[in-house]
């Protein structure tokens, strides 16, 4: 079978499998830490060192007609999707399974990568990557089982994308117009600040 192994500063290969036909290294194995030239003498120190961005993660749900799922929260102004802040050690596909447990009281397939925007700081808030992940297709059934923690959301209901796209802040709005366009076109979108930086087909 053919795999891309990826060289990454300080640790060793990381096969990707049928991608492309390079060499799998020696051994068979994911990952093989090796023995870098001028590594710091400190790596914690080096590590600690180094810039720190915020992450959150959402999903995109719909229903059979095409409406997007939007939660109400509690403790702010406006609409969200499903989702929340990446926690350390936490990867963002898995922030959307624990807040869609948490926020919605379900356990949700989470699918592949829609949209990821890079945020500078604005108003109080740091810099930020955002990311928006395929929540699939939601039942009615599933949606009439759905329990909200009262202290953390008033209302969950699915919205048309115009009227999604008035409910959320202008900022989420934007993410989730173009998530929509990638769940349709089967692309992948980038953006930052709000403006698409490069689409992959």
């Amino acid at each position: 079978m053919s795999s891309i192994a990826w060289w990454s500063w300080g640790a060793g290969w990381i096969e990707r499998s049928a991608l492309l036909p390079f060499p799998t290294p020696p051994g068979d194995r994911l990952y093989s830490p090796v023995t870098m030239p001028n590594q710091p003498q400190n790596r914690a120190e080096f590590v600690a060192s180094l810039p720190r961005k915020r992450m959150a993660a959402g999903v995109l749900v719909m229903d059979e007609s095409g409406r997007v799922l939007v939660v109400k929260p509690t403790y702010r102004d406006g609409w969200l999707i499903p989702g929340g802040a990446v926690e350390a050690d936490e990867a963002p596909s898995e922030t959307c399974r624990r807040e869609v447990a948490e926020e919605l009281g379900i356990a949700l397939p989470v699918g592949r990568l829609l949209c990821m925007e890079y945020l500078p700081a604005y108003d109080d808030l740091t810099e930020s990557v955002q990311l928006i992940f395929d929540g699939g297709v939601m039942a009615d059934s599933v949606f009439q089982r759905l329990c909200l923690p009262p202290d953390e959301l008033s209302e969950a209901r699915f919205a048309p994308a115009e009227e999604a796209g008035r409910l959320l802040n202008p900022r989420l709005a934007v993410r989730a117009a173009y998530a929509l366009d990638a769940l349709k076109t089967g692309t992948v979108h980038y953006l930052e600040d709000g403006r698409p930086v490069a689409s992959n087909p």
